[in-house]
């Protein structure tokens, strides 16, 4: 037996459908999950609607549960908080995190999703995909007590590390990004904020989240004698220039790259991606996270909507989605 569900599906190149598609009975060691919330990873989910995943990475790119295959038709998205409808008795009414396209109803395998700790709203608990990514990322970038750290890119994971290093004690943090509304942004999440023109420099950590060349060149110039800069943006199948020349050998800079796919190097040995995420979950509830949610979008309203969201002087940092369950 089945019923219906309904799914966003990226379809060729600025082409979004919502598609009707069978659901099956969960099996015995699955869940089935009614979407309260989705958010929209905005960087990465618009080059897939651009089509610019490289070839080369069409494997490593694929997301937990995504339908079709690269460049198109796919189902993609990693950030799904919803009310459990069947399954396991212990677990029926709970709400619950799950690393899931965006789509009104789905069935999971149990271990896969985590339940909202208490504190956490389902409408924040979107961000916790973005907050794994910000935290695998401080472990790569291993800040410490008192450092001078500058994130340049005022985007959600860029404003997630911030916050993140932040909250180490005697570092001063500054949010970086040549858009000055985002000042407000830094100030509520209790770090500094400056332009490009204005960021300090002989810095002790810089890292890079801004997805363009010239953020790239701001993060190389600001950073210290043998400092790191971590590399946080994926560019797509896009070409970026690396701006190798000047002071970036005679400071002996070190530029290194994050990526959630995996755990960092310095837990690995010891952490799980669902311990990750578990945490990532458990930092969410900073009620001064809500800066980072744009007003929802009716799900139904996606295929319209979503282009301008994408747009890059929309404003928007983390889209949230609202689905009819939300409002029952």
């Amino acid at each position: 037996m089945s019923v219906s569900t309904e799914a966003l599906w990226y379809v060729a190149p600025g082409r979004i459908e919502i598609r009707a598609e069978p659901l099956a009975d969960p099996g015995p060691d699955e869940v089935r999950v009614r979407t309260l919330y989705s958010g929209v990873s905005r960087g990465t989910e618009r080059l897939v609607l651009a089509g610019r995943v490289p070839e080369s990475e069409y494997e490593r790119m694929r997301a937990p549960f995504m339908g079709g295959a690269f460049p198109f038709p796919v189902k993609y998205g990693y950030a799904a908080v919803g009310r459990v409808e069947g399954g396991p008795a212990g677990l029926v009414g709970r709400l619950v995190f799950a690393l899931h396209p965006h789509q009104d109803v789905f069935n999971v395998p149990v271990e896969t999703i985590v339940p909202l700790p208490d504190g956490v709203p389902p409408v924040r608990a979107v961000l916790a995909a973005n907050m794994e990514t910000a935290l695998n990322a401080v472990w790569d970038a291993q800040p410490a007590p008192a450092d001078r750290i500058v994130v340049v890119g005022a985007g959600v994971v860029g404003a997630l590390v911030a916050w993140l290093c932040g909250g180490i004690p005697g570092t001063r943090v500054t949010l970086v990004d040549v858009d000055p509304a985002r000042a407000a942004l830094a100030h509520s999440l209790g770090v500094d904020f400056a332009k490009p023109d204005a960021a300090p420099g002989d810095c002790d950590l810089v890292v890079h989240a801004s997805g363009t060349g010239s953020g790239l060149a701001t993060a190389l110039r600001l950073a210290g004698m043998e400092a790191t800069v971590l590399e946080l943006s994926w560019y797509g199948s896009g070409e970026v220039p690396v701006a190798l020349g000047g002071a970036f050998h005679s400071r002996r800079l070190k530029l290194m790259s994050s990526q959630v796919g995996q755990v960092a190097p310095s837990r690995r040995p010891r952490w799980t991606h669902k311990r990750r995420l578990v945490a990532a979950l458990d930092f969410l509830r900073d009620p001064r996270l809500d800066a980072l949610l744009a007003p929802p979008i009716d799900f139904a309203d996606l295929p319209a909507r979503l282009p301008a969201t994408f747009a890059p002087d929309s404003g928007v940092l983390c889209q949230l989605v609202r689905y009819p369950a939300a409002a029952e």
